[in-house]
């Protein structure tokens, strides 16, 4: 079964065909940073400008790198939400009238569970059950995957989530937008002891996050200290990224243990960063887990993930009505 996936659901424009759920034909991105790198975050109304845009060349380009033409489509799949309202339409309409015109079922696919679908894309992927986070610029969430249909919500994030935590704090040290690159360049050149960033557990064994008191805290330095030079920004960089991935590690192998997983997955926009990777694995490796990451193609959005579980809603009858509409926010 051929998919063509569509996603649209913030900053990128999307689309790829995926064969049996598992088999990437073609994956196209067309992204926006860089216009909305000038106004240090992504403003909404132009995003979708934007998406209208792009979403048909996105499309076509697609269909044409898989080597295929629209007749081998066996259904669609496109993001409902969460995300922007506006951007997310723009998707979910282009593939509700493309199915319709070609008569073709339509999933209408939740962004969160197509981040864990990422996992599932590798050549080795972790097996059932096992515990996913899907951490990005809008959420932190710790799920319990038992099956391809079943996910349990163990914890979240009750402020910012931790990519919009990287963001945040770039924007304070005047280092730009999308933060979560730069933060880990810069961190790279400076010392993550010197100085100590708070990390707060919460309760006593919740899997919550919050990065609130994080972010104030860099906040509090950098105005204590406004004329700091190349090498006191790379330590706060890296005190910052240092609390982050300690608090995010530790909940992780907290909810492995939990659930009796041997096997942990990340998957969204934060789990390209490779020190927070190598980090996990060294920490996770010391109980005997393992720790499974997308490559970068997979991190951040894309329609191949999109594609995977629209492959499983479909061949489940899992399908869209026509009434069906988009969404804002959700929990899985």
């Amino acid at each position: 079964m051929i998919i063509l996936g569509i996603e649209s659901s913030c900053d990128e424009t999307a689309a790829a065909v995926v064969e049996n759920g598992r088999q990437i034909r073609s994956s196209v991105i067309a992204s926006q940073v860089e216009t909305h790198a000038q106004y240090g975050g992504v403003v909404p109304e132009l995003a979708s400008r934007m998406h209208i845009e792009a979403i048909e060349p996105v499309v076509d380009k697609a269909v044409c790198d898989a080597g295929i033409s629209l007749d081998r489509i066996d259904g669609i799949a496109a993001t409902r939400g969460p995300g922007l309202i506006g951007a997310l339409l723009v998707g979910f309409s282009f593939a509700k009238a493309l199915a319709w015109a070609r008569n073709l079922p339509l999933a209408g696919v939740n962004h969160l569970e197509a981040h864990i679908y990422s996992l599932l894309l590798l050549e080795k992927p972790p097996q059932f059950p096992f515990i996913a986070l899907v951490v990005s610029g809008g959420h932190t969430n710790i799920y319990h995957v038992a099956s391809p249909h079943q996910f349990e919500l163990l914890g979240q994030t009750r402020d910012d989530a931790a990519g919009e935590a990287f963001d945040k704090v770039s924007k304070m040290m005047g280092l730009g937008y999308p933060g979560g690159p730069v933060i880990e360049r810069l961190a790279n050149a400076g010392d993550p002891g010197r100085i100590k960033f708070p990390r707060s557990m919460l309760e006593k064994e919740s899997l919550d996050f919050s990065f609130s008191g994080l972010k104030s805290s860099v906040a509090r330095y950098i105005h204590l200290n406004p004329e700091m030079d190349e090498e006191q920004q790379a330590d706060v960089a890296a005190g910052f990224q240092a609390a982050v991935i300690d608090v995010l590690s530790k909940k992780l192998i907290r909810a492995a243990r939990l659930k009796k997983c041997r096997q942990i997955g990340i998957a969204g926009g934060v789990s390209a960063n490779q020190t927070f990777v190598n980090e996990l694995k060294k920490r996770a490796g010391n109980h005997r887990i393992k720790v499974f990451s997308p490559p970068l193609s997979l991190c951040g959005d894309n329609a191949a993930m999109i594609a995977a579980r629209g492959f499983t809603m479909i061949r489940n009858n899992d399908l869209c009505t026509p009434d069906q509409d988009v969404f804002s926010r959700s929990r899985i």
